[in-house]
């Protein structure tokens, strides 16, 4: 079952500078929520502040059943179990270079849930058909091109049945037949009803994919709502500025 995520008036500093600002924000459980903006808004932090990567100086985030607090009062116990709920998938891949592809997605189900070993590659064998990775298994990823790579991330996270998948910007490094690759994965994930949050600068596929727009703009929610409200028929003069620097 996938987890809802609510943030109540979120505010997370950087020094002087004010990331988030009093961000508050329900994503019910099985929703892609598509998060865009301009650059420095605020959209990556906010994701990594949602997966205890990042402390955030006032209000509160739950993600499913656990609840994480301002500063540094979280247990680890309960980090550890967001971060288990919610696979993070970053621009960068950040797979293992010494380990093969299959060995890069049953390591954690081995180490972290302890399956056996059998089992964490049967389930690593069908995830890595599923994002059309399964002719790589013995591949190592500098052997692998970046959609490939992102493909292969992608299996890792979904191989520890987590309740949802945060995703930082995922498809920015790559070229656009390969994002392609790497954003049909994303679109078939909707028919397993998990909750996604997606940084992206993706127009199209937040138009296609997503539930729901989200718009960080200085830290703030700019807009928010379906992405035919939201993209089609802007209602702030900042959201209009912006559609017209990224769809040119």
């Amino acid at each position: 079952m996938s987890w809802p995520i609510t943030l109540r008036n979120v505010t997370k500093r950087f020094g002087d500078r004010t990331i988030l600002d009093d961000i508050s924000l329900t994503i019910p459980p099985g929703e892609i929520v598509a998060l865009l903006g301009p650059s420095g808004g605020g959209k990556s932090t906010l994701i990594r502040c949602l997966n205890g990567l990042n402390e955030f100086d006032a209000g509160e985030i739950e993600v499913g059943p656990h609840r994480l607090l301002a500063g540094s009062r979280n247990r680890r116990s309960d980090i550890q179990q967001v971060r288990r709920g919610f696979g993070m998938i970053f621009q960068d891949f950040q797979l293992f270079p010494h380990l093969s592809v299959l060995d890069n997605v049953v390591e954690a189900p081995i180490r972290v849930l302890h399956l056996s070993t059998p089992e964490a590659k049967l389930r690593a064998q069908r995830l890595l058909e599923r994002v059309g990775m399964s002719d790589h298994v013995t591949a190592f990823p500098q052997q692998l091109s970046g959609g490939q790579k992102q493909r292969v991330a992608i299996a890792r996270a979904l191989a520890m049945e987590p309740r949802g998948l945060l995703c930082d910007e995922i498809t920015s490094a790559l070229d656009p037949e390969l994002k392609g690759e790497v954003l049909n994965v994303l679109e078939d994930l909707k028919r397993d009803r998990l909750t996604i949050v997606l940084v992206t600068h993706e127009i199209g596929f937040a138009r296609r994919a997503a539930d729901r727009v989200v718009v960080l703009c200085d830290g703030r929610i700019l807009e928010e709502g379906p992405p035919a409200d939201v993209l089609e028929r802007p209602k702030t003069e900042r959201m209009g500025v912006f559609l017209k620097r990224v769809m040119g």
